[in-house]
């Protein structure tokens, strides 16, 4: 289907993805801010949990609350390592008779790996393989949608429930990573292709690609795993901590998480803007004026709804201030770039 759609095809985690189709990253991007875009993300992981006390077992392994979820919620949280540091960001439902994780592509088998040592035996771990997700996202997702399902109208953010779309079993939440409304949406593998052309019959949906992906929730600022986020970086590091129930103690990195509220972190992630049109890179290093080093890039992109670049950044904790102002060398030339608060 994407090859008829004509999208450029590029490598990401394993999987030969669609970065764009003929109207271009821009466009795309622009086109899911205002009306709705369907994403293939089929490449990330679905895994389902189930066995006795399966949520008090995995709350063990995460900073957030999971045995009060209750059926049809659902909760964005982070897998951690003895250190602290993120083994992956995930989404963890409750769907009654079990628990449905959603984890990124490159770390579905560390994931899967991770819950293998940690959990007990009678918690059986699968991967789906045979389902396929889709998201569809925008302001006019629900106008898409509704067509088929009325209900879905009245689903609060971050819920999940299973229903059918023209008669097509589906597992719906609205949830996303653009920084619009939308719904995700797990299929079995035989009927996503049916379902993918449906939704795209509608005018107002578009396909998009990995790029207006990425610019998306770069301008959402959302962290994307390998460069926001890893097994070195803590929720707290991250600006994540809003997601870590304070009272808990009984997590892995638990130490290390809570030593960081008390007493700081090295180093925060924070947002970047530059006044120039140059794109700050991946992996480009900042200076202050005295040209010493304060942090690196993370990621960086062009925002096109903001019409001007957009970045984050790590950056060492004594120094982040509101419009404090900091330099990079792109081509040989200083580049003043300066802080802003995350979205």
């Amino acid at each position: 289907m994407h090859t008829e759609l004509k999208a450029k095809i590029t490598p990401f985690a394993g999987y030969a993805m669609p970065l764009h189709y003929p109207p271009g990253i821009i466009k795309e991007h622009l086109h899911t801010r205002t009306k709705a875009g369907l994403f293939d993300i089929s490449h990330m992981g679905q895994i389902r949990l189930t066995g006795d006390q399966s949520a008090a077992e995995l709350e063990k392994l995460v900073p957030s609350n999971i045995q009060t979820l209750q059926p049809g919620q659902q909760r964005y949280t982070a897998l951690t390592n003895k250190s602290g540091g993120i083994i992956d960001d995930l989404i963890i439902a409750n769907l009654d008779k079990y628990l449905l994780l959603i984890v990124n592509a490159s770390r579905k088998d560390a994931v899967v790996q991770h819950l293998q040592i940690h959990l007990p035996h009678h918690c059986q771990i699968e991967l789906l393989t045979e389902q396929a997700l889709l998201a569809l996202q925008g302001p006019q997702a629900v106008t898409v949608l509704q067509q088929n399902e009325k209900q879905l109208s009245k689903m609060p953010y971050m819920s999940i429930r299973q229903t059918e779309i023209n008669n097509i079993p589906c597992t719906i939440s609205r949830s996303g990573y653009t920084g619009e409304d939308g719904f995700e949406i797990s299929v079995a593998n035989i009927f996503a292709n049916n379902l993918a052309q449906r939704l795209l019959s509608h005018t107002e949906v578009l396909p998009i690609g990995l790029g207006a992906r990425d610019s998306l929730r770069l301008e959402a600022g959302f962290c994307l795993y390998g460069h926001e986020l890893s097994t070195e970086i803590t929720a707290v590091e991250a600006n994540l901590s809003w997601l870590v129930a304070k009272e808990r103690t009984d997590y892995l990195g638990a130490k290390r998480t809570l030593y960081q509220f008390r007493e700081g972190a090295q180093h925060y992630r924070v947002g970047i803007q530059t006044s120039g049109k140059s794109i700050l890179r991946s992996g480009t290093d900042l200076y202050d004026s005295q040209g010493n080093k304060v942090g690196k890039i993370s990621s960086g992109s062009f925002g096109a709804s903001l019409q001007k670049p957009v970045a984050m950044a790590y950056v060492i904790a004594e120094v982040i201030a509101p419009g404090t102002t900091f330099f990079c060398q792109q081509r040989g030339h200083d580049i003043p770039v300066s802080l802003t608060p995350l979205p």
